[in-house]
């Protein structure tokens, strides 16, 4: 399992939203094709073809617990992981 598949399943699971790493939410949203703006401690992600932007900040070396929740949603909404797993 990569390291890839490995936060998608953390963040598909919902289980353990306080737990995941701020680098590796990053990682992720960079993988599934987001562009990333920083502004302070602002990381402005944005996808071509959604409407949303996530503007996420890190608490400590963690991300927030809501803001995972954001990024799970809009995962699902959006079947971003169904779309990334064809592309493997």
């Amino acid at each position: 399992m990569s390291k890839f598949e490995k936060i998608l399943s953390l963040v598909l699971r919902g289980a353990s939203d306080s737990n995941i790493s701020f680098e590796d939410l990053r990682y992720l949203l960079n993988h599934l094709g987001f562009k990333e703006r920083i502004r302070g401690s602002h990381h402005i992600f944005t996808k071509e073809g959604l409407e949303e932007i996530l503007n996420l900040q890190p608490k400590g070396n963690k991300s927030k617990p809501y803001q995972v929740k954001q990024v799970r949603n809009i995962m699902l909404k959006y079947k971003l992981e169904e779309k990334q797993n064809e592309q493997v």
